[in-house]
């Protein structure tokens, strides 16, 4: 028989990644287009974040748990179909039925977090299980390609909307829809190996010892996930408050910016890395150190370059988690991958809530004015830098976790010995 050739294959993994980086880095650029053609509340446009995440995290428990259920093949190639699916409800229900428009974004977003949740859970153990020379390099390419997809989405739909104006986001969305609809037609033309359903040896393992590993694993992703989305789902809006730029100006040098770092750093792994313990907590520990100088920094432009180099410091800290536990778990299942995601899915929702709480909360308290008025700052801009604090909390207790988990390894190879 001739060996299969997985080259487009791992193509299309790549290509579908970067035209699913719209559901994630669109939306929050139209937020303040919904709010001001159809009145939606900002409590109301951050519940479709909170449903976005959800919807994620519940499509990554199913997998975790009814995998055998699922025709893994047909669903990749089902999966991007329903982003454009998703995408044209979101564009077209609020166009057509203007007062009907938050329940239009609300199912639209339902959909395409859907395809967003198999994407996370499908497409790192189908690249893993594709015949490779360095699946290392595969796997950090694969996700660098997520950032490079967000720093196209922001910058081309930042200029669209600047020369045709936000009256017409409906185009916009339009042609980022029709991008997924190239990933199903190359899934249905490439060869699709065989993935074990199962949780593989991190269910067949030997006793709870080996269990523990892989629940430090899922640790480990969650504190990297809630350190890397924190920064992206609020930098827009620190630049404009507290550098005090045009939204337009935060987009490109706030989220641009750090997802260009966030894949600068997964292509230097891909190309040069190796010893995935020790970048993971050198990306730990820098992550730290930016959100400290953030929140505390009283000049400007530190605090900006402190916001864009978390992008570079946590580009490793999910795609790394998955390199670290391929290497000390050989062999896992698509199961495995789903409870992974499902612990990077609850970090992304968690930290940037969290974020979010405790600005509003320091906002409002008379401290902050207090505070303020000795820094020369706003109230807000006091709850900003405070929230920025609060979220450092992710990646040092993530660096406890890397010093357990590294202990833990050790001391296992020791025993195995």
């Amino acid at each position: 028989m001739v060996p299969k050739n997985y080259k487009r294959t791992k193509h299309t993994c790549y290509y579908t990644y970067l035209a699913m980086s719209s559901v994630f880095s669109l939306p929050p650029i139209l937020f303040l287009t919904f709010r001001e053609m159809y009145g939606i509340s900002y409590t109301l446009l951050g519940t479709l974040v909170l449903v976005n995440f959800c919807t994620q995290l519940a499509i990554d428990l199913v997998f975790s748990f009814f995998t055998k259920y699922f025709n893994i093949k047909k669903t990749i190639r089902v999966m991007p179909l329903l982003t454009a699916a998703g995408l044209l409800i979101y564009a077209l229900v609020p166009a057509i039925w203007p007062q009907h428009a938050y329940t239009g974004l609300l199912i639209g977003t339902v959909v395409f977090s859907v395809a967003a949740g198999l994407c996370e859970v499908l497409l790192s153990p189908l690249v893993a299980a594709l015949p490779s020379d360095n699946p290392d390099r595969d796997m950090s390419m694969l996700h660098s390609l997520y950032a490079y997809g967000v720093v196209t989405v922001v910058i081309v739909s930042t200029i669209y909307l600047n020369i045709f104006g936000t009256e017409n986001w409906l185009y916009l969305t339009l042609f980022w829809a029709a991008l997924p609809i190239l990933s199903s037609v190359l899934y249905c033309i490439s060869p699709i190996p065989d993935m074990d359903m199962t949780q593989g040896q991190a269910e067949n393992s030997r006793g709870n010892r080996r269990n523990m590993g892989f629940v430090l694993c899922v640790a480990c992703i969650f504190f990297g996930s809630a350190a890397e989305n924190a920064m992206t789902n609020w930098i827009s809006s620190y630049m404009e408050n507290i550098i005090q730029i045009p939204k337009a100006a935060g987009d490109v040098l706030g989220m641009a910016l750090f997802a260009v770092l966030l894949g600068l750093g997964r292509t230097l792994y891909a190309k040069y890395g190796k010893n995935i313990s020790n970048v993971l907590l050198a990306g730990m520990i820098g992550a730290v150190v930016c959100y400290l100088v953030a929140g505390l920094s009283p000049y400007g432009a530190v605090s900006m370059i402190a916001c864009v180099f978390a992008g570079f410091c946590t580009s490793m800290l999910w795609p790394g988690t998955l390199i670290f536990m391929e290497e000390k778990f050989p062999a896992l299942g698509v199961a495995a991958y789903a409870l992974m995601a499902a612990g990077g899915d609850l970090g992304g929702s968690v930290a940037p809530q969290l974020l979010g709480a405790v600005t509003d909360m320091v906002s409002e308290s008379s401290w902050a004015a207090e505070l303020g008025s000795t820094l020369s700052l706003s109230a807000e801009q006091v709850g900003m830098k405070t929230g920025m604090l609060s979220a450092a909390f992710f990646p040092i207790l993530g660096t406890v976790v890397l010093f357990i988990l590294r202990k833990y390894f050790a001391n296992r190879k020791k025993i195995e010995a």
